[in-house]
């Protein structure tokens, strides 16, 4: 699974290089659990909607939509669309904007996010609506960023998913401790995370986002529980690349030349 992962990495790089646009950080934090996710847990055919289980696969919310490469990546390295369409990355006209677009009909992209926020309402939506339609077996799996758990509508959400009893809801938070402007602690802080979200009805698990077995084993268990479910995934920002690694710096830029070579030597291990 390292190799594997390592290659998502060096075509998240490559990508944000080429497109001289992207964010780095956010994606390598979270594109351990995003392999995971795919290769082990998610039920999901990769004919996308030309499958005729396309109705019964689970649902997966990128809510922090900045770290598309990673989905990207794990999409087309899943077989979902050619490896070669990731260097459009962000180029006019393209499937794969800058943040996921289900208007650009990309297989594997469920709904457009980005707005910061929003991902868990939509998550909420999609598992009451599993529910009205009697489908028992797909869950929805809603990943956010522990900067966005600062926006009032993730609570709103979570307050909504516990009075409904979504069961078939699965909550991951990429906790990587990091924002755009510096540390979350001292921007607004979340403590005592897993507290809260036990007091809005969730069994919590609390996991390294960056070891494949624990993302496999905790994922696999609240998929299988008939509980509400959040994840914690500790993780580190920028992970994987030295000088990217718990640099809010590296949030939302590209790397030069230099940089690329460097990144790319890292992560050919």
């Amino acid at each position: 699974m390292k190799t594997f992962t390592n290659k998502l990495r060096q075509d998240i790089i490559k990508m944000i290089h080429n497109a001289k646009s992207g964010h780095p950080g956010g994606a390598f934090s979270c594109v351990d659990i995003l392999a995971v996710l795919y290769k082990k847990v998610l039920n999901v055919p990769v004919e996308w909607d030309k499958s005729i289980d396309f109705n019964k696969r689970d649902r997966f919310v990128l809510s922090k939509g900045h770290a598309s490469t990673a989905l990207y990546a794990t999409l087309a390295h899943c077989g979902f669309f050619p490896v070669n369409m990731l260097m459009s990355f962000r180029m006019l006209g393209s499937k794969l904007q800058g943040h996921p677009s289900s208007r650009a009909q990309l297989p594997g992209i469920e709904v457009s996010t980005g707005s910061l926020g929003q991902g868990l309402s939509i998550g909420v939506g999609m598992a009451l609506a599993l529910r009205l339609d009697k489908n028992e077996t797909s869950k929805v799996f809603v990943l956010l960023g522990d900067g966005e758990m600062q926006e009032g509508s993730v609570w709103e959400s979570l307050m909504n998913a516990n009075n409904q009893k979504l069961n078939n809801l699965i909550v991951i938070i990429d906790k990587n401790e990091l924002q755009i402007d510096g540390r979350t602690c001292d921007i607004k802080s979340l403590e005592p995370l897993d507290e809260k979200l036990k007091a809005f009805g969730f069994s919590v698990y609390s996991i390294d986002g960056h070891n494949y077995d624990e993302i496999e084993h905790t994922l696999l268990e609240a998929k299988n529980s008939n509980k509400l479910c959040a994840i914690i995934a500790n993780t580190i920002k920028g992970k994987g690349v030295s000088f990217m690694e718990n640099n809010a710096g590296w949030h939302g830029k590209a790397p030069n030349d230099e940089q690329l070579a460097k990144a790319l030597e890292e992560l050919n291990v």
